[in-house]
């Protein structure tokens, strides 16, 4: 069984005596949007879902990142959908920080435990339950599917963490690797979901300045982020979203280590308008 921690702490409404203050930003290359700020008051309900609750943390905007969208989702025990996303290009990853939630994916059922991640393709036929005993907690990453001639679309995937170990950046002496669910090598799959962990110490040693749109919610310790020309401290439960070409890197100054969940769009040429 993993010992990986997941952030799930959601909701609630700060009290009267919250001061204003905070790290919340937004700015043209990238916003920080911390675990503080997603309150009950600005959930969204979906189409066709009972039971259920989303924070819809990142969404395409025309002059900033614009490929993909990103929510946590909360699903009562019960709850759930028959007719989960009304968008047929969409693909879905979906990776679970609490609770046991139960895919149908074209009539096979997958059932899902904190650090599970699935990968639904556009056009297939899936629906979602809750079928445990207390609420169920993920995340879901949607993206429209860029199709290619000759190239066959991507398969259906459920695993967990635990079946992937850790791939360490080279000559880091093991401060700083990646789990990665997709094959870094199917160019069937046009965006990936990894978990980046890096040991107390570690850093990205540049400014990695690249065409890759990003989501980072960090689900376990805390670290310094630099984004752009800003330094930023994050911690577990806090969201970064960087459009193309935003300047970062990061230092872990622990005392534990620093894990978060990250979207990146991969294996296309770049769009023509």
């Amino acid at each position: 069984m993993s010992d990986n921690s997941y952030f799930n702490a959601y909701g609630g409404l700060p009290p009267q005596t919250q001061t204003l203050s905070g790290k919340a930003v937004f700015k043209t290359a990238y916003a920080v949007i911390p675990k503080g700020v997603m309150s009950d008051i600005v959930t969204s309900l979906l189409p066709h879902w009972s039971g259920a609750r989303a924070w819809i943390i990142a969404r395409p905007m025309t002059g900033f990142a614009e490929t993909f969208s990103q929510y946590i989702m909360e699903v009562a025990p019960g709850g759930g959908s028959d007719r989960p996303d009304n968008d047929p290009r969409a693909q879905s990853a979906i990776f679970v920080v609490e609770g046991t939630p139960c895919i149908i994916h074209e009539g096979q059922r997958h059932l899902l435990r904190p650090g599970s991640f699935a990968f639904l393709p556009a056009g297939s036929a899936w629906s979602l339950k809750n079928e445990g005993q207390g609420p169920a907690r993920f995340h879901w990453i949607r993206k429209a599917f860029q199709p290619v001639e000759g190239v066959e679309p991507p398969p259906a995937m459920f695993t967990h963490e635990d079946q992937h170990p850790i791939s360490m950046m080279p000559e880091t002496n093991g401060a700083w690797g990646t789990t990665r669910f997709i094959d870094p090598d199917d160019i069937r799959y046009d965006f990936h979901v990894t978990i980046v962990t890096f040991q107390p110490g570690g850093i990205i040693p540049f400014m990695e300045t690249h065409v890759m749109e990003h989501g980072l919610y960090v689900l376990e310790g805390k670290a310094v982020y630099r984004l752009n020309d800003d330094w930023v401290e994050v911690e577990a439960g806090d969201f970064m979203w960087l459009r193309a070409f935003c300047p970062q890197a990061c230092y872990a100054g622990g005392p534990g280590r620093f894990r978060y969940l990250l979207y990146k769009d991969v294996n296309r040429h770049a769009r023509l308008w």
